[in-house]
This record gives C-alpha cells, structure tokens and sequence, in this order.
C-alpha cells in the first residue's frame, strides 16, 4: 500500500508535469483546435492508453533496453518524428478549404484514438522518462515493485487524463471561435503544421 503522504506528493507532481508543455498536452492542444473537443478527448484516451505500454514497460524492465540501446532508441525516435511529419504534411494540405470532418480531416473516432496511442508510444522519452520517476515513490519495503510501479502508473494516466481533458475543452472553445473563419481555419492548420515539425525536430535531436 502506498502511504497517503507519498500519494499526495506524487499527485501533485503528476499534474505538474502533465501541465507543463511537452508533445502530448501541445498535440491534444492543436488537435482539439482544429478539430474540437471531441478529438482531442479521443487523442487524449489514446495518449493515455499508450501510457500503459512505457507503464508495462517500466515494470517488466524493458524501459531499461530503451535507455542502455542506442539502435532500439534511435529506431523509436525515428519511427515517431517520421509520424510527426506525415502529420504536419496533412495538416498543410487541409490549408483553409476543408472544414472540420472533411476528408483531410481525422473523421473517424478510432483513427483519433489510433493517433494518440501511435503519438505516444514511438517517443522514447516517455519510456525513460517513467524509468527515472516512477521507482522514486516504490519502496521495497512496501511489496513488490512492479505493482506499485502499476499502480503509481495508474494514477499517473488518471491524471494526465483530467489535465489534457481540460485542455482539450479550452481550446476547442477556441478553435470554434477560429473555425468559423476560412482564413483562421488556413492559419490554425499552419500553426498546427508548424509545432509538428519542430516537435518532429525537437524528437529527432533528443538524445537518451
């Protein structure tokens, strides 16, 4: 059982960072944009779904090949920023032409769920990121480690879940606004464009 105090302080932490900007709550932001709330609460799922694979993955002690690979982490890094690319390609072909639920457009609801689930787990950053903060709050002492590394894991997702929920709702107000607008709609895309890139960039520069 994890103690109540250890519970709070890693709550609080969890929030933090799931608050603090990074390609999950900027992808859910520019999504939810462009697409409205809907979206961004499916890619929001799907992130969070793909939190289970680096969870699983901290507690089988597969994250540690990641960290300790260099072929196996660069093979990721890359699978991912190439993912981020072919998304900033759609976003500047939509331009400012095609409305929301358009072809170019994610329409489906798996297909949104699909793409946080494949956002979030071809970033080894979260894998080695679990790596290094998750064991801070386990304590042998307490059980075994794999179920309390689950079990913070859990808590973790919950979080991150309510922090890009309302992230997701604040832009999609936004983005209704923007939507009306052709010209906003050609921007917005543009934008979206944009950050994918440099967060493509900002993945294929990351080292482990």
């Amino acid at each position: 059982m994890i103690p109540f105090d250890v519970l709070v302080l890693f709550i609080t932490a969890s929030v933090a960072l799931a608050i603090a900007p990074g390609p999950d709550n900027i992808f859910v932001l520019t999504q939810s944009a462009l697409h409205g709330r809907r979206a961004g609460v499916l890619i929001t799922l799907g992130l969070c779904t793909g939190l289970l694979v680096h969870i699983s993955a901290v507690a089988l002690g597969v994250a540690a090949i990641l960290q300790k690979s260099v072929l196996a982490f660069n093979a990721l890094k890359m699978a991912g920023a190439g993912y981020l690319l072919y998304l900033a390609w759609q976003a500047f072909r939509s331009g400012g032409t095609e409305l929301v639920g358009q072809k170019n457009g994610p329409r489906g609801g798996w297909a949104l769920y699909a793409r946080g689930i494949v956002m979030n787990v071809t970033n080894p950053k979260v894998a080695i990121f679990f790596l290094a903060f998750l064991p801070q709050f386990a304590d042998p002492a307490r059980g075994p480690l794999p179920l309390q590394i689950v079990l913070l894991g859990a808590v973790f997702m919950i979080c991150a879940l309510l922090v890009f929920g309302c992230i997701a709702w604040a832009a999609s107000r936004i983005g209704h606004w923007l939507r009306r607008s052709q010209r906003a709609h050609l921007v917005l895309n543009r934008v979206a464009g944009s950050v994918f890139v440099l967060l493509a960039g900002r993945l294929a520069l990351s080292r482990q």
